[in-house]
């Protein structure tokens, strides 16, 4: 059974061959000694909590078809979302800090998770969209799986904050159809200091560019919607503290100029943001402005339209 249009998603394949049961076998294996994000904590996450604060188990926050996201994304039926609690990140400006931070939400079987992705299908969503996955890999393979054998045929979507290793990246390859990371920072002292992690910009760039290669730059299909390939977020940061430029540059350079990517202008102090200055104010317009002309002026040229017109506003 293929999606709408007769895509196929990329999981259906290794179905078949029974190669995503392996992955499932092999990521399950990692959570002995940890390495499935790039913090590789080396905990035995069998028998307690990793530096996610998580075990076997993914805990859910909530799940729903979401309309709040990427034109590509949501279309006109919904994103089909799923929350994971706690993440790899510590940021300390987190809008959903409830959630990643205190870790808000119940723990599921694999079993459940699958009902959720089949549920979302049901409702006419036109993806499965993981939000904070990469500690929970494991469990959502498992899911996957499952969910497959009883008729899930939607594009899954990889939304995450970036910090993903490469082992995990490996078995996600010719499983995942759309990845959707956040490139944060430029600078690593930025990083360890706003997200409490190290090498942030060589993890996050290394992820990406294993993302473009396996999927290559977003595609869709004749109604906008996005089926396979790459799409980057990018939150402005007062004062220039996200390196958007460089950012920018980056993508341009080592990864492909037609990177589909949100210029994101949302940033608003939460958390412990209101004594982290200049985190302690909004963006503001002229800041924004400006990282959009640097991202154009680096020969990006395929933004969300939200920004463009934002921008024409």
């Amino acid at each position: 059974m293929v999606a709408d249009g007769g895509f196929e998603p990329a999981y259906l394949s290794r179905l078949e061959t029974g190669e995503l049961e392996q992955r499932v076998a092999t990521a399950y294996e990692h959570l002995r000694a940890c390495d499935l994000c790039a913090r590789g904590c080396g905990v035995d996450r069998t028998e307690t909590v990793g530096a996610c604060n998580t075990g076997v188990l993914a805990k859910v926050a909530s799940f729903g078809p979401h309309f709040g996201e990427e034109d590509p994304l949501r279309g006109y039926r919904g994103s089909g979302t799923i929350f994971f609690s706690w993440c790899n990140l510590s940021c300390r400006y987190c809008q959903n800090y409830d959630i990643s931070q205190r870790g808000r939400g119940r723990e599921v079987e694999p079993k459940e998770l699958a009902k959720m992705m089949l549920s979302l299908q049901e409702r006419g969503c036109h993806n499965i969209n993981l939000v904070s996955p990469s500690h929970v890999v494991a469990p959502i393979l498992a899911a996957v799986a499952i969910a497959a054998e009883e008729g899930l045929h939607l594009p899954l979507v990889w939304n995450t904050g970036g910090y993903d290793s490469l082992i995990t990246l490996g078995l996600l390859d010719g499983i995942v159809d759309v990845y959707m990371p956040d490139m944060k920072y430029a600078d690593p002292e930025v990083g360890e200091t706003y997200s409490e992690v190290k090498y942030y910009p060589q993890i996050n760039q290394a992820a990406v560019k294993e993302m473009h290669l396996q999927v290559g730059d977003l595609t869709m299909d004749d109604d906008g919607i996005a089926q396979r390939g790459l799409l980057v977020r990018h939150l402005v940061l007062p004062e220039g503290l996200a390196g958007t430029k460089e950012i920018a540059s980056f993508l341009a350079e080592a990864v492909s100029r037609d990177t589909y990517i949100n210029v994101m202008d949302q940033y608003r102090p939460c958390y412990e943001a209101g004594d982290l200055p200049p985190l302690d104010r909004p963006l503001s317009r002229a800041e924004y402005r400006e990282a959009l002309g640097a991202a154009r002026d680096a020969g990006l040229q395929r933004f969300d339209r939200r920004d463009f017109a934002r921008r024409r506003g």
